[in-house]
């Protein structure tokens, strides 16, 4: 039962998040600022919010008539080999991720991108490294 009331409520809140956005985007004459960005934030959002509230309802609904398939998904989901799989598509993607970035940062520097920009990327390439340090280091700790 709960996962049906928090896939209709998804469901809702999406719904009534996209529609705010659709309204801001007829509503407004001339607008400045943030509210250049607000309605299709609103929208992308809402959509999104949406988009997940119906995948967890249908999941709800198609699980609902076969519980031992549910219990079968559940065991798959939480066996030991599907998780250390899935632990090292994580790391791979990780470790193509930091290439990438740094690439991606190099790039728009040499193109002259705006500087808050590049500065913007440099900062969340520098957090994905801070987390990378502190979680080995805290696992290390731990093992």
């Amino acid at each position: 039962m709960k996962k049906r009331n928090a896939g209709v409520l998804l469901i809702l809140a999406g719904a009534v998040l996209a529609g705010i956005g659709l309204y801001l985007l007829r509503a407004q004459v001339d607008p400045e600022g943030i509210l250049l960005v607000l309605p299709f934030l609103c929208i992308g959002a809402g959509c999104g919010i949406f988009g997940h509230g119906v995948g967890d309802l249908g999941n709800w609904l198609a699980m609902r008539k076969h519980p031992e398939l549910e219990r079968q998904m559940r065991i798959e989901k939480d066996d030991e080999r599907n998780v250390a799989i899935s632990n090292r598509a994580k790391a791979k993607a990780f470790d193509g991720m930091l290439f990438v970035l740094a690439a991606l940062m190099v790039s728009f520097a040499l193109m002259g991108a705006d500087m808050a920009v590049v500065l913007l990327l440099v900062f969340a390439y520098l957090f994905v490294v801070g987390e990378f340090i502190y979680y080995l280091n805290r696992y290390q700790k731990e093992m």
